[in-house]
C-alpha cells in the first residue's frame, strides 16, 4: 500500500506542477499590474499643482494664432505692388499688360529679372486657349523661375497666389516671387465655358453672371428685407473712391453718382441694376512676395504681412438644391478672422471681391459684421468712406474702376496693399493697420459662387 501511495504521489507531481504554472505566472504578473495602476494616480496627484502653475501659459496659448496657420510667423511679406490703368477696349494683349506691371515692380524694388526665382499668374480670358501661358509670359519677361504657378480659381486667384507663393517660399522652392494678374477681356475674350454653362444657362436664356446674380438677389429678397438704398450707399461709397483713383476707368472716374442714380439705373436682370454690376475691361496688377529675412536684407521697409488665409471650392457641391444665398464665406470668413486672432470689430479696412454689390453684402453678413438679413441696413447706416467706421473698397473696387477680366481679383488686393503702404492719395485710411481681402471664383448653376477665399493682411 505504501509503494502504491508513493507511486501515486510521484505521478501526481507533474500534474501539480503543470497546474501551478498558470497560477505562478498570474502571481508574477500581479505586482506589475499594481505598479502600473499606481502611476496614473501619482500623476493625478501632481496635476492640481501643475495646472495651477500653467494657467497663465494656457490662457496665452488659447489667445495665440492656431498652430495650423502656416502664415502665423510673419516670415513672408508683400514688399511692392504695381497696377495699370483700367481701360475699355485698349487694343493691348495680356503680354503687354503683364510687362507694364512687371516694369513697375522692378522700378519699385530695384530688382531685375534674374532676381526673380518664383512667378505666379492668373489665367487671362484673352489667352484662355493658350495651355502654355505661364511659359510664354515668363519668356516675354525674360524671367527664369525655379517655381511657377498658374491659378484658375477665377477672381479668387490673386489672393490665392499670395498664399501659394508663401507656401513655396516656406518650402524653400524660391525666395522672391512676382505675382502677375493681367487680362484684356474687353479687347479679346477667347474663353469658352462648358459643363452647366452651355447645358443649363444658355438654352434657357441665362446670359452669364448677371442672370445668375439676379436670381440670387430675388431669393435673398424673398428670405429677408432687402433695402436697395443700402446697396445704393455701397455703390456711392465705391464710386467716391474711383473719383480720386487715377487708375480707375476714365468715364467712371469723372462721373459722380448718388443713391438715386443707383435706384434709377436700368434693370439688367431683375432686380439687378446696371450699377449693381461690373463692366468688363482691360488691365493688370501685381505684387512682389518674398521672405521677411530677404526683405530686411534688401532694406524694404514697407511691408504687408499675410497672417491668415482660408479657401474653399465647390461649396455645397454635393447638395442638389442648396440655399443659393449661403456662400463659402460662412466658413472661410470666420476661420480667417479666428486665425488672425481678430473679430469683425477689429477690421480696419474691408476689400471684398465685388463683381456685384450683393456679393459684398452677403460677405458682410457671413463674416459676422452684421446679422443675417441685415446686410443692406448695415450698408445704409454705416460710414463706408476711408475715414468711416468700415472703409470698403476705397479705390472704387471693380464696380467703379472696371473689371480687368480675371485680373480683377488683384485690383482690390492691390488697393489694400497701397493703403497699408500709406500711398492711397486722396483716399487714405488714417490707420491702415490691417485689411481683409476676399476673392470669388466661378458662378455655378443653381448654387452660389464656386470658390470663396479670404486673407488677412497686417502692417
Amino acid at each position: 500500500m505504501a509503494k502504491a501511495k508513493t507511486k501515486r504521489s510521484k505521478a501526481a507531481k507533474p500534474a501539480k506542477r503543470a497546474a501551478a504554472r498558470p497560477a505562478r505566472k498570474a502571481a508574477a504578473k500581479k505586482p506589475a499590474k499594481r505598479v502600473r495602476a499606481k502611476k496614473p494616480a501619482a500623476r493625478a496627484a501632481k496635476k492640481p499643482a501643475q495646472s495651477a502653475a500653467k494657467k497663465p501659459a494656457a490662457r496665452a496659448a488659447r489667445k495665440a494664432l492656431p498652430r495650423t496657420n502656416f502664415l502665423r510667423d510673419r516670415d513672408v511679406c508683400i514688399v511692392a505692388y504695381g497696377e495699370t490703368r483700367v481701360e475699355r477696349r485698349s487694343g493691348k494683349n495680356a503680354y503687354e499688360i503683364t510687362a507694364e506691371v512687371a516694369e513697375q515692380l522692378f522700378a519699385r524694388t530695384g530688382l531685375v529679372p534674374k532676381d526673380i526665382d518664383g512667378i505666379a499668374f492668373t489665367v487671362p480670358q484673352s489667352e484662355a486657349p493658350n495651355p502654355f501661358w505661364s511659359n510664354y509670359a515668363s519668356d516675354y519677361l525674360g524671367i527664369t523661375p525655379r517655381w511657377c504657378q498658374k491659378t484658375d480659381i477665377g477672381g479668387a486667384s490673386a489672393i490665392g497666389n499670395v498664399a501659394r507663393a508663401a507656401m513655396a517660399i516656406k518650402a524653400g522652392l524660391c525666395e522672391t516671387v512676382m505675382l502677375l494678374h493681367a487680362d484684356a477681356t474687353s479687347t479679346q475674350n477667347l474663353s469658352r465655358f462648358g459643363c452647366y454653362r452651355n447645358e443649363f444657362w444658355e438654352p434657357v436664356g441665362i446670359q452669364g453672371p448677371p442672370g445668375a446674380f439676379g436670381f440670387l438677389m430675388t431669393r435673398y429678397a424673398a428670405q429677408y428685407n432687402l433695402d436697395y438704398r443700402g446697396l445704393g450707399a455701397l455703390a456711392v461709397a465705391q464710386r467716391n473712391g474711383a473719383n480720386v483713383n487715377p487708375n480707375a476707368y476714365e468715364p467712371f472716374r469723372k462721373e459722380k453718382i448718388s443713391i438715386d442714380t443707383y435706384i434709377n439705373s436700368r434693370m439688367v436682370s431683375y432686380p439687378l441694376r446696371l450699377l449693381d454690376s461690373v463692366m468688363p475691361a482691360d488691365g493688370g496688377n501685381g505684387l512682389i512676395v518674398t521672405s521677411t529675412a530677404n526683405a530686411r536684407r534688401r532694406g524694404w521697409t514697407k511691408r504687408a504681412y499675410p497672417i491668415a488665409y482660408r479657401e474653399i471650392t465647390n461649396f455645397l457641391g454635393a447638395e442638389a438644391c442648396p440655399d443659393i444665398t449661403e456662400t463659402g464665406f460662412s466658413v472661410v470668413g470666420p476661420e480667417a478672422l479666428k486665425q488672425a486672432g481678430m473679430k469683425p470689430k477689429d477690421v480696419k479696412m474691408f476689400h471684398p471681391y465685388d463683381d456685384f454689390l450683393i456679393a459684398v453684402m452677403l460677405k458682410l453678413e457671413q463674416f459676422g459684421f452684421c446679422k443675417r438679413g441685415q446686410g443692406s441696413q448695415f450698408l445704409r447706416d454705416t460710414d463706408l468712406s476711408p475715414t468711416g467706421r468700415l472703409p470698403i473698397n476705397t479705390g472704387g473696387g471693380q464696380i467703379s474702376c472696371g473689371q480687368p477680366g480675371l485680373a480683377g481679383g488683384g485690383l482690390n488686393l492691390t488697393e489694400a496693399v497701397r493703403q497699408m503702404f500709406g500711398e492711397a492719395e486722396g483716399r487714405q485710411v488714417p490707420k491702415p493697420d490691417n485689411a481683409v481681402v476676399t476673392g470669388i471664383g466661378v458662378i455655378p448653376y443653381g448654387r452660389n459662387w464656386g470658390t470663396s477665399n479670404a486673407m488677412v493682411l497686417v502692417r
